[in-house]
């Protein structure tokens, strides 16, 4: 599936003309608390505002999310009849996002995470808040089920528009910054010897390690720069783990 990945450059025209055009009326912003002191959390806000577009916001999920928390993200996505979902957040708000996009389709109640997927077209959007996971760019999401570790999977749930925003990052805890950074390394690394690689997902590891260790400096410094590539290192990361499965 192509994936649109847009940056603000120019700041987020862009990526608004992207929600006109899905033609959009109701969203689903599934986010964390951070999202209301973010520059896209504001224009979101606004931009929604101006274009009537309302917004359905779900945040009852924690990190490592659990199959309740899904449950309770379908029925107020399904209550409140809205066409499209927007993931704004790290790895928990994607793999909740992905998992009601994959689910909203089915009968309320259903016991979904052992249902049959059938794939959907719900408009989906996302902004990572971290440059980490590269969950943006991936068909898998993660969640507990009875306490146990459970992948749910469908090419269906890939967003199909990214903002990968660079002063996202810039409130990110050292530690958090170091340790998400790790992350997408290791994804690259992995994917590149993993024996379910092609040259293709060998291309995207590459490149994302180039970018890792070319950019790691400024990223660690906190500059914009630094910022950008490592989201974009992230996100090509985390299409090389798509491929291979790592």
């Amino acid at each position: 599936m192509e994936q649109t990945v847009v940056f603000p450059d120019k700041g987020y025209a862009e990526f608004g003309r992207c929600f006109l055009e899905s033609g959009i009326k109701k969203i689903n912003v599934v986010c964390g608390s951070s999202f209301k002191r973010l520059a896209i959390g504001k224009f979101i806000t606004e931009f929604f505002a101006a274009n009537d577009i309302e917004i359905v916001f779900f945040s009852d999920f924690q990190p490592n999310p659990d199959y309740e928390s899904v449950v309770r993200g379908v029925e107020a996505f399904k209550s409140s009849d809205c066409d499209s979902i927007l993931a704004v957040g790290g790895g928990s708000a994607m793999d909740v996002a992905k998992c009601i996009k994959l689910y909203a389709t089915m009968p309320l109640g259903s016991d979904y995470i052992n249902q049959k997927i059938v794939p959907n077209d719900i408009p989906f959007f996302a902004v990572p808040t971290t440059a980490g996971t590269g969950s943006e760019a991936t068909r898998f999401a993660v969640i507990y089920y009875n306490g146990v570790k459970q992948s749910v999977t469908d090419y269906s749930c890939i967003p199909q528009v990214v903002l990968l925003d660079p002063s996202v990052l810039e409130t990110l805890p050292d530690y958090q910054r170091k340790v998400t950074m790790l992350d997408a390394f290791c994804h690259a690394v992995e994917s590149f010897w993993s024996v379910n690689s092609t040259d293709e997902s060998k291309q995207f590891s590459k490149d994302a390690i180039r970018l890792i260790l070319s950019n790691m400096e400024s990223y660690l410094k906190n500059e914009y720069d630094g910022n950008k590539n490592m989201l974009m290192a992230a996100n090509i990361a985390g299409k090389a783990i798509n491929i291979t499965q790592t």
